[in-house]
Protein backbone atom coordinates (compact mmCIF):
# COMPACT_ATOMS: atom_id res chain seq x y z
CA UNK A 1 0.00 0.00 0.00
CA UNK A 2 1.71 3.69 -0.82
CA UNK A 3 0.75 6.55 1.34
CA UNK A 4 2.06 10.41 0.19
CA UNK A 5 2.67 13.14 1.83
CA UNK A 6 4.26 16.88 1.49
CA UNK A 7 6.14 18.70 3.60
CA UNK A 8 9.78 20.87 3.35
CA UNK A 9 12.88 18.57 2.53
CA UNK A 10 14.69 19.29 6.23
CA UNK A 11 17.71 17.43 6.16
CA UNK A 12 18.91 14.69 3.53
CA UNK A 13 22.05 12.41 4.56
CA UNK A 14 24.76 10.81 2.03
CA UNK A 15 24.43 7.31 0.86
CA UNK A 16 25.51 4.45 3.06
CA UNK A 17 26.61 0.97 1.52
CA UNK A 18 25.20 -1.52 4.26
CA UNK A 19 26.46 -4.44 3.00
CA UNK A 20 27.53 -5.40 -0.87
CA UNK A 21 24.44 -5.87 -1.74
CA UNK A 22 22.20 -3.32 0.05
CA UNK A 23 22.51 0.75 0.24
CA UNK A 24 20.14 3.37 1.79
CA UNK A 25 19.81 6.98 1.96
CA UNK A 26 17.78 8.79 4.37
CA UNK A 27 16.54 12.20 4.59
CA UNK A 28 13.95 14.06 7.18
CA UNK A 29 11.12 15.95 6.36
CA UNK A 30 9.35 18.59 8.34
CA UNK A 31 5.41 18.27 8.73
CA UNK A 32 3.29 20.89 10.09
CA UNK A 33 0.91 19.51 12.52
CA UNK A 34 -0.72 21.89 14.87
CA UNK A 35 1.63 23.87 17.01
CA UNK A 36 4.31 21.68 16.85
CA UNK A 37 6.43 20.56 13.72
CA UNK A 38 7.25 16.80 13.26
CA UNK A 39 10.22 15.73 11.63
CA UNK A 40 9.79 11.81 10.18
CA UNK A 41 12.91 10.22 9.22
CA UNK A 42 12.73 8.48 5.77
CA UNK A 43 14.71 6.19 3.85
CA UNK A 44 15.48 5.49 -0.51
CA UNK A 45 17.04 1.74 -0.90
CA UNK A 46 19.26 0.98 -3.76
CA UNK A 47 18.22 2.47 -7.51
CA UNK A 48 16.14 4.70 -5.61
CA UNK A 49 19.04 6.59 -3.79
CA UNK A 50 19.83 8.53 -6.36
CA UNK A 51 16.49 10.24 -6.84
CA UNK A 52 16.98 12.51 -3.60
CA UNK A 53 19.98 14.18 -5.35
CA UNK A 54 18.44 17.28 -7.17
CA UNK A 55 16.52 18.18 -3.95
CA UNK A 56 17.57 20.86 -1.75
CA UNK A 57 16.92 21.27 1.99
CA UNK A 58 14.15 24.13 2.60
CA UNK A 59 12.29 22.76 -0.41
CA UNK A 60 8.85 21.89 -0.23
CA UNK A 61 8.24 17.92 -1.74
CA UNK A 62 5.91 15.67 -2.10
CA UNK A 63 7.03 11.50 -0.80
CA UNK A 64 5.21 8.50 -1.89
CA UNK A 65 5.92 5.72 0.24
CA UNK A 66 5.66 2.37 1.62
CA UNK A 67 5.11 1.10 5.25
CA UNK A 68 7.93 -1.54 5.80
CA UNK A 69 7.85 -3.63 9.27
CA UNK A 70 10.39 -6.69 10.77
CA UNK A 71 10.94 -8.65 13.58
CA UNK A 72 14.40 -8.94 14.35
CA UNK A 73 15.87 -11.32 17.54
CA UNK A 74 19.23 -11.29 19.09
CA UNK A 75 20.27 -12.90 22.08
CA UNK A 76 16.64 -14.05 22.70
CA UNK A 77 15.37 -10.38 22.81
CA UNK A 78 12.66 -9.63 20.18
CA UNK A 79 12.30 -6.48 18.83
CA UNK A 80 10.17 -4.56 15.94
CA UNK A 81 11.56 -2.09 13.60
CA UNK A 82 8.97 -0.05 11.28
CA UNK A 83 10.75 1.45 8.42
CA UNK A 84 9.53 4.86 5.91
CA UNK A 85 10.52 3.37 1.95
CA UNK A 86 10.22 6.25 -0.02
CA UNK A 87 10.41 4.99 -3.90
CA UNK A 88 8.97 8.48 -5.54
CA UNK A 89 9.55 12.04 -4.61
CA UNK A 90 8.78 15.04 -6.37
CA UNK A 91 8.73 19.20 -6.27
CA UNK A 92 5.28 20.35 -5.06
CA UNK A 93 4.38 24.41 -5.64
CA UNK A 94 6.35 24.64 -8.76
CA UNK A 95 3.91 26.83 -11.10
CA UNK A 96 4.70 26.87 -14.71
CA UNK A 97 6.57 29.93 -16.32
CA UNK A 98 4.37 33.05 -16.96
CA UNK A 99 4.25 33.42 -20.75
CA UNK A 100 6.62 35.48 -22.14
CA UNK A 101 5.85 39.18 -23.27
CA UNK A 102 6.97 37.62 -26.97
CA UNK A 103 5.19 34.61 -26.70
CA UNK A 104 4.16 33.48 -30.35
CA UNK A 105 1.18 31.34 -29.35
CA UNK A 106 -2.23 33.67 -28.33
CA UNK A 107 -4.37 33.71 -25.35
CA UNK A 108 -7.70 34.17 -24.73
CA UNK A 109 -7.16 37.48 -24.50
CA UNK A 110 -5.66 38.63 -27.79
CA UNK A 111 -8.92 37.76 -29.30
CA UNK A 112 -9.86 41.15 -31.11
CA UNK A 113 -13.22 42.78 -29.52
CA UNK A 114 -16.72 42.03 -31.38
CA UNK A 115 -17.13 46.11 -31.90
CA UNK A 116 -20.61 46.22 -33.24
CA UNK A 117 -20.67 43.05 -35.25
CA UNK A 118 -23.43 41.30 -36.45
CA UNK A 119 -24.68 38.20 -34.61
CA UNK A 120 -22.89 35.53 -37.01
CA UNK A 121 -23.62 32.63 -34.60
CA UNK A 122 -25.32 29.91 -36.80
CA UNK A 123 -24.68 27.15 -34.56
CA UNK A 124 -27.53 24.98 -33.62
CA UNK A 125 -26.91 24.68 -30.23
Amino acid sequence: MAFEIEGTLYKKFDTQQITDSFRKREFVLEIQDGAYPQLIKFQMTQNNCEKLDGFTENGQVKVTFSLKGREYTKEGRTSYFTNLDAWRIEKVGTEAAPAAPNDPFPSASDEPAAADAPDTDDLPF
